[in-house]
């Protein structure tokens, strides 16, 4: 049998198991009407049209006013992810959840911002918060810096990794690629951070630097560098990885010291 593919999940059964952990907090949700539709209308999409389509319905039968579809959508989450993975197994179906912030929330920076930080809790809101990061740049890394000291793991490294200058899968943030200085003061504050989780954010972002502003990226390497912790080691050695492939000189020489 061929394992089921990612998009495949995003079907029938889905709509069933969204209008299930839906209906209990909005007794009007048209619950056949999101299933017939999801089930005609994503058969012949790839993953991220999935998505959208499945958030455009939710949008067509959940109340017009964008605060009070929040607030259902919110209820619907349930129990918060406890573990560092899971997001993209368990927590699979909060992703349409995810796609209605990305799309649809753009006028309600804070409401949309907490929505998203409760459904990273969940899933992960990296891709969510981009657009908001994009309108709202100067009050969303304000926000962002304050997440990075937040106790949720999941929380602080969204964080990090919903500012990533080329988050994968993802449009790219130009304003981090032209200047990334204004994610100095999260990464500062994540550098030492406990959780492997985010540790692998922080590294993958510096990666990221990397490879618009190598001298930018290198000169804070060698700042974290001055008696690192543990974990600020880690992340030195995952963040020079792609320098260390290329042999620059000082990638290898930083490495060679922390083994």
């Amino acid at each position: 049998m061929a394992e089921r593919k990612h998009k495949d999940w995003f079907d029938k059964e889905l709509a069933i198991l969204l209008s299930g952990k839906i209906k209990p907090h909005y007794a009007k949700f048209d619950d056949k009407t999101f299933i017939k539709r999801v089930d005609q209308g994503t058969k012949p999409l790839e993953l991220k049209d999935r998505l959208s389509l499945i958030s455009d319905e939710l949008h067509a039968l959940l109340p017009a006013e964008y605060p009070k579809a929040v607030d259902i959508l919110t209820a619907a989450l349930g129990p918060e992810n406890k573990a560092e993975t899971g997001m993209f197994t368990t927590g699979y179906w909060v992703m349409p959840i995810a796609t209605f912030a990305e799309r649809y929330g753009h006028d309600h920076f804070m409401k949309s911002m907490n929505f998203i930080k409760e459904i990273t809790k969940r899933n992960t809101g990296e891709y969510s918060v981009r657009p908001y990061i994009e309108k709202y740049p100067e009050k969303s890394i304000k926000l962002l810096e304050k997440w990075s000291t937040q106790t949720n793991v999941h929380v602080r490294r969204l964080s990090c990794e919903g500012a990533r200058p080329r988050l994968p899968w993802a449009k790219k943030l130009d304003q981090f690629i032209n200047d990334p200085s204004p994610l100095l003061a999260i990464l500062d504050n994540l550098k030492d951070d406990d959780s492997n989780y985010v540790q692998k954010s922080v590294a993958n972002t510096v990666n990221d630097i990397f490879k618009d502003n190598p001298e930018f990226a290198m000169k804070l390497i060698k700042q974290w560098n001055k008696n690192p912790t543990a974990n600020r080691r880690w992340i030195i050695k995952h963040a020079l990885r792609n320098q260390v492939k290329k042999g620059v000189p000082e990638a290898l020489k930083i490495v060679a010291k922390l083994k």
